[in-house]
């Protein structure tokens, strides 16, 4: 794979885990891809599973670097990735879930806009989620998630950083682990399935792979050329 570059970005930090962006450009993007999942059913990580040739997170990596002027992974087994040519990052608070991996890549993240996605979707949608970071800055929210039948969509999602950090942190503190707990502090606008039509008319977006059998059947799909 290809060494990833990022754009030019410059960041500061005040206080905790509040931050102040310096001489930044609105649309400059961090994306990450949380592979910090413990993988339970399908017994080893799923980011380094074979598909189609190159690891899962390769394809995702793949997917959606066009996006992004800075490109990272959470994942609390370092140790055991070949070398990406991109950043890996623990856990900060290990022990916290999903919602403590959004934590971190939000603290981690050098850009003012976040783009979070899962390590086990292969059919990750590039277009969908620029017109998700299109709509954060188009209606000021500060986070713009699909939403279906199946409810939100938090890991093929995009977050205002300063906002979204530490309503994230408070969700924490009060023990918090569902991903979803902190969007009632604030500004959430939700994709509807309509919205998600004109860029992922199947909604396959959010295909993601638990087990051997979900693998095998994504791959034959990617085989089809539907994807």
């Amino acid at each position: 794979m290809e060494k990833f570059v990022p754009g030019s970005r410059q960041r500061g930090f005040l206080g905790n885990s509040s931050k102040l962006y310096l001489h930044y450009n609105l649309t400059m993007i961090s994306v990450a891809i949380q592979a910090g999942g413990e993988s339970r059913r399908m017994g080893e990580d799923k980011a380094l599973l074979p598909f189609l040739g190159e690891t899962l997170v390769e394809r995702v990596m793949r997917r959606i670097a066009p996006l992004a002027d800075e490109l990272f992974i959470t994942t609390n087994q370092p140790e055991t990735y070949p070398d990406f040519q991109v950043p890996l990052f623990r856990d900060i608070l290990p022990g916290k879930g999903a919602l403590g991996g959004l934590f971190t890549a939000l603290s981690v993240a050098q850009n003012p806009v976040l783009i979070l996605v899962a390590c086990d979707m292969p059919f990750i949608n590039a277009d969908l989620l620029r017109a998700q970071v299109e709509r954060l800055h188009t209606q000021n929210a500060d986070a713009v998630v699909p939403q279906t039948s199946q409810g939100y969509e938090p890991f093929h999602a995009v977050y205002r950083c300063e906002i979204c950090l530490p309503a994230v942190q408070q969700a924490l503190e009060i023990g918090e682990r569902r991903l979803i707990s902190w969007f009632p502090a604030v500004r959430v606008s939700a994709f509807s399935p309509e919205d998600i039509r004109n860029y992922d008319p199947q909604l396959i977006s959010f295909w993601n792979i638990n087990t051997k059998e979900d693998l095998a059947r994504a791959e034959d799909f990617a085989r089809s050329g539907s994807q």
